[in-house]
């Protein structure tokens, strides 16, 4: 399994946005791109993280940010997620686990003493350079998009 480093390039990917567009991560070189990696669509923690992160997204815009969420949902969950919630970011869909394996977050998971393999919710910033920046793993969901925010800003040498 890939072990990512801040540091290290970050592993390329495109995936369909449920907008109907592609993302591919080289392509956004000269800027820095936030990616957040989330369990599930419509899930109670998923649904607070991703309310949290589209609330702050004209933040993370203001500071010249992408702003990307992966899950391994297709396209057509993706679209009634956004829609339920009023969701401002765009939401790649991984059901094949592309990114999510390239970025070594399929692993295996304990839950109420039952082991299954899963996404480990964890969200990186990848520099204008294409080179991982940070990499913050949501131990709390609550709050962890301003976490990620001001993450982004030391990456910049930004004060809020």
């Amino acid at each position: 399994m890939t072990q990512l480093t801040v540091g290290a390039p970050a592993p390329d990917f495109s995936l369909p946005l449920d907008d109907g567009s592609i993302f591919t991560l080289s392509q956004m070189r000269g800027r820095p791109v936030v990616l957040f990696f989330y369990p599930e669509d419509d899930s109670g923690g998923c649904v607070d993280e991703n309310v949290e992160f589209s609330n702050l997204s004209e933040q993370f815009s203001a500071r010249g940010a992408a702003l990307v969420g992966i899950s391994p949902q297709d396209l057509e969950s993706h679209r009634k997620f956004r829609a339920k919630y009023g969701l401002k970011i765009p939401l790649a869909a991984d059901p094949d686990r592309q990114a999510i394996g390239a970025f070594g977050l399929w692993q295996m998971k304990k839950l109420y003493g039952r082991e299954f393999m899963g996404l480990v919710r964890t969200s990186f910033i990848i520099d204008a350079t294409g080179n991982v920046a940070s990499i913050v793993r949501a131990t709390r969901i609550k709050g962890h998009a301003a976490k990620m925010l001001a993450a982004l800003d030391e990456v910049l040498g930004q004060h809020p």
